[in-house]
């Protein structure tokens, strides 16, 4: 089964932190800009400094030239989110309000992170209508799974993806796993599994076929 890219024109990417969503789906962010100029997305950080606020801002604005960008950022408590389960809710709704997206990128349900696994647990249950992918993370964890869904990427996009994550994030530079072999290291893992040279890999629970 193959699922087109080309009629999306609205995105709400969630993530816990800043970097989640570029190291998760840098990838899918670089092919929609290329594919759907004036794209709007809204991005939802649940945690982040500022210093970390303004990187993933920065970001942003790299992997998706021409993209119509809004933002909602949250500074709770980076690592317990759990623990403020009803204000991550109220949040979660709160940007929702008023948005009927075509696609939502979000982390998995299954990821060992407690933050993430978190979001990933709530977002579909937020936005019900709309087209959820989960992402994942590689993490000391050892959590990757069996995907369902794959975005193959074009060598130059996957390393272009590379490129921006370096840029966009010098504080995590000094992070031991934050390397081109763990990016590319994935993507090539993924991109064999949907017989491509790199992908990118989500989790979805729930789509609707429709003939339109």
């Amino acid at each position: 089964m193959r699922l087109s890219l080309s009629g999306v024109r609205s995105v709400v990417a969630i993530g816990a932190h800043p970097d989640d969503i570029e190291i998760a789906a840098g990838g899918l962010l670089l092919t929609l800009a290329e594919a759907n100029p004036g794209v709007e997305v809204h991005y939802v950080l649940l945690t982040g400094t500022p210093q970390r606020q303004a990187e993933a801002q920065t970001a942003a604005a790299k992997f998706l030239p021409g993209a119509v960008l809004t933002f909602g950022l949250h500074d709770l408590p980076d690592g317990r989110l759990p623990a403020h389960w009803g204000t991550v809710k109220e949040k979660v709704h709160a940007e929702a309000a008023g948005r009927s997206p075509d696609l939502v990128l979000c982390p998995s349900a299954g990821d060992a992170h407690q933050d993430h696994r978190l979001l990933g647990e709530m977002a579909p249950t937020v936005f019900r209508t709309a087209f959820a992918l989960q992402y994942e993370i590689p993490k000391w964890d050892g959590d990757l799974g069996r995907p369902t869904v794959y975005l193959p990427l074009a060598d130059d996009v996957a390393r272009r993806k590379v490129e921006l994550l370096h840029a966009s994030f010098p504080s995590q530079h000094d992070k031991d796993w934050w390397d081109d072999e763990v990016f590319l290291g994935l993507a090539r893992l993924r991109g064999m599994e949907s017989r491509a040279r790199y992908a990118e890999a989500f989790f979805c629970t729930k789509a609707v076929l429709s003939l339109s």
